[in-house]
């Protein structure tokens, strides 16, 4: 079985990485590199 990824992204890299996806200025593949790091956030418990 393979092992789960338990390594999370801070919330301060969270953060740039949302500031970096948002804006227009930044290049496909550092677009892709945030979107990576945010998929590793800690899911929020809103509902």
């Amino acid at each position: 079985m393979a092992k789960r990824n338990t390594k999370q992204t801070s919330k301060r890299v969270a953060s740039k990485a949302s500031k970096i996806l948002s804006d227009g200025r930044y290049s496909k593949q550092s677009k892709s590199v945030a979107g990576s790091a945010l998929s590793q956030t800690k899911q929020s418990k809103k509902k």
